[in-house]
């Protein structure tokens, strides 16, 4: 036996395994004894540290053995194959499922895939790293090999493998895949707000007025969207096909300079659609540019055939077609590719390459480096943000994306934009809409879209009231929510934690797994989207939730749910299943229409009580980081922060709003350099180096009154008979416990009433 723990390989002529942690292996054989040590398409990394791991060479008829705390790697030597390699999992997780054979497809939580272009609710998802039995394996013997700048085939195929034995702590197998593969980039602060974007012909004076709507409505957007009818469609048909294009459309913009630079005033970024497939060709305002670069013969017309691969078109491609555009005041690259795959395995999917490529240029030319593109695999969330392509207009659209948003953490893919409200066809539904709205304003980022038909615009006015009024609230709050969602934009690049995780990362239960639609948003807030039309005689929405152990706070009201339970809970159209964990900390700008690129000089921290917790805020400009760390000591109700500002980036009159939810009354003691107000259960904090607050006769607040006043409201919507409202009313009153009430509500003959009103009575 060989114990090894500096020398992580193993090998010989015609093998190599490498142990890059003791659950992480990478398995590799080549004929002509060519290892490939280059970064591929997915791995980026192979230096994770040292792993300990025992090592036997021919004991009990079998070459090679390696041995973790993990696995178990049984090799027999020759070609691997299914006789020829195996690996056993240390865990218990199955019966009879924990062994691989080499090349054995493994069934995974699944992952993600390239497109939802035309889907019309579900669609199979490609494998993912995630297993309940504990283990996945990733090939990457056919990915391509980057040097530099330069992409290119391998020069020998072989096998190259990773097997992950994880378990089923999935946020470990995440971390090292991303440290593998490399961590997803930091967003610019702007993506994280709404996005307006419509698939129509728009003029520059219609935009312009759009805006000005959206402003006087008190509707924020952070990030402006043109769809390709921004350059010229209309082309003489020699050329071919419209749908590529790079010279301005001047009959709907005749001056689109004025137009970017008006909307970088009003605190909007831009992006343009771009479908590059067919090159640049000579009708293009930037062709003779182009030409002359490239050497091409101008009086045949000769195009600039896309191909990212050749060196000379790259360049020409970014400097003299992308870079003066952008000079104009395009902030970033919306890639539209719809062409296909690898088509031979010497040919590298374009698709891929033109996210590596744009990406790269922008991240060389910005802060942050931005797209929006669609999914090419593995190693893609290195290419943030995901287009997930046109879908239709419909409940079962809907009710496929908070599983496919959530499970796509599985292969490291965090930042999906989705058409919120759909693409296309359909028909008008405003309840459809206003939920669809609302998961986006719970989603990674936040992109309304639609058609060019003249009756799908998604603009709030367009729906009936209350939703109209509903819809413009919602999209205040997603802007509000911008600090709590930089921070965990910042907990994805630095720690690998993804803003939607499936519950099961941290829940190791059935219900866990059960619960496919709901997802952790952050580090303190739990979702559940409402992904079905509502109950029309009860007025309400319904939603199947599983609590967690512990204590959960309904966001919008404070009320208090125990949790490790499986309940239908029943919202109205204002309010949206969103629960905070107990102990809750979630930062907010309480001005939404302000410039989302500028970190706010009032902040409100929404605070919850029945649990300690430690939350860091991270703020960012550029490459500079300021932390404000909220430790909340609930069970000596005490509350410490500590600002760390070295760069000295935040603003230097900024005040912090400490708002306490669901408690009593309390007084504050606070230590004696605080300047500080306080008024109801709200400190006001002109923000120093540190604070430390003393809450004083501070108890969570009793719910009787708040669930009496809940249940008359939703028997006062309900749409039935007078005299059953009464008596239900009756009965709750006259009661002298709840099991009282809930042995009435089971002789209900409408069981979706005493659900709903069941949901009421549990908070007792």
């Amino acid at each position: 036996m060989e114990q090894k723990t500096n020398t992580n390989s193993v090998s010989s002529e015609t093998y190599r395994f490498t142990v890059l942690t003791s659950r992480l292996v990478r398995i590799e054989y080549s004929a002509d004894g060519h290892f490939e040590d280059h970064f591929t398409q997915i791995v980026q990394n192979r230096d994770l540290g040292t792993a300990h791991f025992e090592v036997y060479r021919q004991r009990n008829h079998h070459e090679l053995e390696i041995v973790t705390d993990y696995f178990h790697l049984y090799y027999e030597g020759g070609p691997l194959t299914p006789a020829s390699l195996y690996i056993d999992t240390k865990y218990g997780y199955s019966d009879y499922a924990n062994r691989w054979y080499f090349g054995q497809a493994v069934e995974t939580l699944k992952g993600t895939v390239r497109t939802l272009d035309k889907a019309d609710g579900a669609v199979d998802l490609d494998e993912g790293l995630m297993s309940r039995n504990g283990y996945s394996v990733m090939d990457d013997s056919r990915s391509f090999i980057i040097e530099g700048e330069t992409v290119r085939p391998r020069t020998a195929l072989g096998e190259d493998w990773y097997y992950f034995a994880y378990g089923h702590d999935y946020l470990a197998c995440l971390r090292d895949f991303y440290r593998l593969t490399g961590f997803p980039p930091q967003l610019p602060r702007y993506a994280l707000g709404n996005w307006w974007s419509r698939y129509l012909a728009y003029s520059q004076s219609e935009y312009k007025s759009l805006f000005e709507k959206f402003t006087q409505n008190e509707i924020p957007f952070s990030v402006a969207v043109l769809d390709m009818d921004w350059h010229l469609i209309d082309i003489p048909h020699r050329f071919g096909s419209g749908w590529t294009g790079y010279t301005w459309n001047k009959e709907l913009f005749p001056d689109p300079e004025a137009l970017l630079t008006w909307l970088h005033e009003i605190g909007k970024r831009v992006t343009v659609n771009l479908h590059p497939a067919d090159g640049i060709r000579a009708y293009e305002a930037s062709y003779p540019t182009v030409a002359k670069h490239l050497n091409l013969d101008t009086a045949a017309e000769e195009p600039a055939l896309f191909n990212l691969s050749d060196s000379a078109f790259r360049e020409s491609y970014f400097n003299d077609v992308h870079h003066p555009l952008e000079k104009q005041g395009i902030d970033f690259w919306w890639v539209d590719w719809q062409q296909g795959k690898n088509l031979t395995p010497q040919l590298v999917d374009p698709l891929w390459l033109l996210n590596h490529y744009h990406f790269r240029d922008h991240a060389k030319r910005h802060e942050a480096g931005l797209i929006l593109s669609r999914y090419a695999g593995l190693g893609s969330h290195r290419y943030p943000i995901g287009f997930s392509g046109d879908t239709i207009v419909s409940w079962k659209s809907l009710a496929f994306q908070p599983y496919f948003t959530a499970t796509a953490s599985n292969v490291g893919y965090t930042w999906w934009s989705h058409d919120i409200g759909g693409h296309m066809h359909g028909e008008r539904d405003d309840e459809l809409a206003l939920r669809w709205l609302q998961f986006g304003v719970f989603s990674p980022i936040m992109r309304l879209h639609g058609s060019g038909n003249p009756f799908s615009g998604k603009e709030p006015w367009n729906y009936k009231e209350p939703n109209a009024s509903i819809m413009r609230e919602y999209l205040r709050l997603r802007h509000q929510l911008i600090p709590y969602l930089e921070t965990a934009n910042y907990r994805t690049h630095t720690l690998g934690q993804p803003l939607v995780q499936p519950m099961y990362y941290h829940y190791d239960q059935p219900e866990a797994y059960e619960q496919q639609n709901q997802a952790l948003f952050g580090s303190e807030l739990l979702v559940a989207p409402i992904i079905s039309p509502k109950i029309q005689h009860l007025d309400q929405s319904k939603v199947t939730v599983w609590f967690p152990p512990g204590q959960w706070f309904d966001w919008f009201t404070g009320l208090r749910y125990r949790g490790d339970v499986t309940l239908n809970v029943y919202r109205d159209e204002r309010r949206y299943p969103v629960f905070v964990k107990a102990g809750g900390i979630v930062p907010l700008n309480p001005d939404s229409m302000a410039d989302a690129t500028q970190l706010p000089e009032t902040l409100l921290i929404r605070i919850f009580p029945e649990a300690n917790n430690r939350y860091v805020l991270a703020e960012r400009q550029g490459e500079r980081i300021a932390t404000t760390t909220f430790i909340w000591n609930w069970d000596q109700r005490k509350l410490q922060i500590e600002v760390q500002d070295p760069a000295s980036i935040l603003p230097n009159r900024r005040r912090l709003q400490l708002e306490f939810n669901a408690l009593g009354t309390f007084s504050i003691k606070a230590n004696d350099s605080a300047d500080i107000s306080v008024e109801n259960n709200q400190v006001t904090w002109r923000q120093g180096d540190s604070l430390q607050l003393q809450l004083i006769d501070c108890e969570p607040v009793q719910q009787r009154d708040a669930v009496t006043e809940r249940l008359f409201d939703k028997l006062k919507r309900a749409q039935i008979n007078f005299d059953l409202k009464r008596t239900i009313w009756q009965k709750f009153l006259a009661s002298k416990n709840k099991g009282q009430f809930v042995s009435f509500l089971n002789t209900l003959d409408d069981q979706d009433l005493a659900r709903m009103l069941y949901e009421i009575v549990y908070l007792l």
